[in-house]
């Protein structure tokens, strides 16, 4: 449904009272475009609990403070078992934390994986939405380029035949 807005006399640029001619509008676009959600409330209200579980883990093990944390835990591991005041419960090869590690590796490379794709269909969704956003605007554009096209026709008809009375009169 394409309206027209009733003119208005006072240009906000200038801050002078100025004639501004109406603009088009789809107000039915408008209306419905406010009613919907953006592609990331979307996306985020279709996430399973393991979905949120997986992007958790995901940017948990994949920043600076998991890094540190689990260094500190490793220099703490090696230091008690070649010190072993008490006992050595890991001989130096270390063979419990290796399979500490690799337990780890085993379940955290998948996790991490599902994580990237969704990431990846996230980026897809986000980019075909401003494909989408990019039509709009250069259709609203092209309409604009139009009315102002009409209108610009208008003035110059109206000038001609100013021109032509005054040929007239005189």
């Amino acid at each position: 449904m394409l309206i027209f807005l009733k003119p208005f006399y006072y240009s906000v640029v200038n801050n002078k009272k100025a004639f501004l001619y109406p603009v088009p509008l789809n107000i039915t676009k408008i209306f419905f475009t406010m009613a919907q959600l953006t592609w990331h409330d979307k996306h985020e209200s279709s996430l399973t609990f393991g979905d949120r579980v997986a992007d958790a883990v995901a940017n948990g093990m994949g920043s600076w403070k998991f890094i540190i944390w689990q260094s500190i835990f490793v220099v703490c591991w090696m230091i008690l078992n070649i010190i072993g005041l008490v006992r050595h419960w890991d001989v130096y090869p270390f063979i419990l934390l290796n399979l500490i590690f690799s337990t780890q590796a085993a379940y955290a490379a998948p996790i991490i994986m599902m994580a990237q794709n969704r990431q990846s269909d996230r980026d897809r969704i986000q980019a075909q939405n401003d494909y989408q956003t990019n039509l709009d605007a250069k259709q609203e554009i092209e309409a604009l380029q139009l009315h102002l096209s009409k209108i610009e026709t208008e003035k110059l008809d109206k000038i001609i035949q100013m021109l032509e009375e005054m040929k007239l009169k005189n």
